[in-house]
């Protein structure tokens, strides 16, 4: 009888255990059902989850991220402005009536604005008007593929497939992934593959060519727009709007993102989520990059080659609710924290032989709920340009001077890194008072003390070795 209610103790704690331990999905067991997928927090680009996510592949549409970063800088730089009109050529003018591809019908003979060219970017993907802007922008579309592939190495996506020396376009995607010959490739500003231009491919880039980024390097390109230029939600986050309302030319733009609020498809919709960009050819099948703001915690995700519309949305909802439900803001280490063994630094030439140091500012970062604190440690790395050979500080040391860093380390369960040229986990090391540099007067008498100190302590060690 005791064995039977011991055994049946165990089992009921047991249970208890499975239905009350496991509510959160973690990193373990969490699978999304695409082959590619990354997700991120969007304040410092750390990863909080990533699956395949160095395999270039097209990425349809959503090379328009880097066609729209690229708008939103010239607006920004001055280099033109929102109300500035944009001519229409007889070329792009029957690209814009093609009704197998995404566009806003544009005429040779009518006006349009920056501003109701980019919105039918930004909202319907309009490949004639992005194609328009670009050479608005640049001169010609060639040139501004040019800008495309330049910003993009600034940004950190990576290398350029096309410094290998050869055309990549689909029939290359094996070779790519066997020899790894780069991240990202922009060979047109829509993500059209060029083999459906017509001949009219932007001037230096191959009939056959397409193009590429891996899941990161879309992460990254998607990080840099958001955080440099933070309007572009403004816009992306916009369910529908007419184009032209009053000609005969209106059409209403519904977003391609199903996940707006407002938008037709409410049952896909998804509160949070106010951008960023979908994608869909045959060749890249359906790809989206999103964004999403929850309590003021922003999270960036990318999923590439679903097998649906439907799938693509409802697989970054699936890392959405993973990344709300299972990471939270956590302070690690407080601003103004004393580090231990170098609460203070030796200074020379000084009115005081020390001063105090500390962190500048806290450290805080997306912890998993399962995660411990103790996962994180820091090291200190004092600026050694600042100190002389025996380690001290020269005065004068000036209060807040910066003397170092603090790199925090992590080896816990859930270290997927940071994206690739983002945010470092370090911190600046401070002092906390100043010093003044010591006078002649005083530097002579203290090293007269010191002279005679030494002489003292020869002496006391000769003496002692009588004994």
């Amino acid at each position: 009888m005791v064995k039977r209610l011991t055994m049946f103790s165990f089992l009921f704690v047991f249970t208890f255990m499975s239905v009350f331990s496991f509510g959160g999905t973690t990193q373990a067991n969490f699978e999304p059902n695409v082959d590619t997928a990354i997700l991120l927090d969007g304040e410092t680009g750390k990863i909080l989850y990533e699956r395949n996510v160095d395999q270039p592949l097209p990425p349809a549409s959503m090379t328009k991220m880097m066609s729209e970063y690229l708008i939103l800088e010239a607006v920004n730089n001055g280099d033109i402005a929102w109300d500035d009109t944009v001519p229409i050529s007889e070329d792009l003018a029957a690209m814009s009536h093609n009704e197998g591809l995404s566009n806003v019908m544009l005429r040779v003979d009518e006006e349009y604005t920056v501003q109701e060219l980019y919105e039918s970017v930004a909202i319907y993907s309009a490949n004639a008007s992005t194609m328009a802007l670009a050479e608005y922008i640049a001169g010609s579309e060639g040139a501004f593929v040019e800008l495309m592939n330049e910003r993009g190495k600034e940004l950190g996506l990576g290398t350029p497939l096309r410094e290998a020396g050869s055309e990549y376009g689909m029939e290359n995607l094996e070779e790519i992934a066997d020899e790894e010959l780069g991240d990202f490739q922009f060979v047109n500003t829509t993500g059209l593959p060029n083999s459906l231009l017509d001949g009219n491919h932007p001037e230096g880039t191959g009939a056959n060519e397409d193009n590429y980024m891996s899941a990161r390097a879309a992460a990254v390109l998607a990080y840099h727009l958001i955080n440099d230029y933070p309007e572009v939600l403004d816009t992306a986050s916009i369910p529908e709007k007419v184009f032209r309302e009053d000609s005969d030319d209106a059409i209403n733009m519904q977003n391609w993102n199903w996940m707006i609020s407002g938008t037709m498809y409410s049952d896909i919709d998804y509160e949070y989520v106010d951008g960023l960009k979908t994608g869909f050819t045959n060749a890249a099948g359906y790809c989206f990059t999103g964004t999403a703001e929850k309590d003021g915690q922003r999270l960036i995700s990318v999923v590439m080659k679903a097998g649906s519309e439907v799938e693509r949305f409802n697989e970054t909802e699936r890392l959405m609710e993973y990344g709300f439900n299972n990471f939270s803001s956590e302070e690690i280490f407080p601003a103004g924290m004393e580090l231990e063994g170098y609460e203070t630094v030796e200074v020379t030439k000084g009115t005081e032989d020390e001063v105090s140091i500390s962190t500048s500012d806290a450290f805080t970062t997306l912890m998993h709920n399962r995660d411990d604190i103790d996962s994180y440690h820091y090291s200190v790395q004092l600026d050694e340009s600042l100190l002389d050979d025996d380690g001290r500080l020269i005065a004068p040391v000036e209060e807040n001077e910066v003397i170092g860093t603090m790199t925090v380390e992590y080896d816990g369960d859930y270290a997927n890194g940071y994206l690739q040229g983002e945010s470092s986990d370090t911190i600046q090391i401070v002092t906390n008072e100043s010093v003044d540099k010591a006078g002649w007067f005083t530097l002579m008498m203290r090293g007269i003390g010191d002279f005679f100190s030494g002489v003292w302590t020869s002496v006391a060690d000769t003496v002692r070795g009588w004994f």
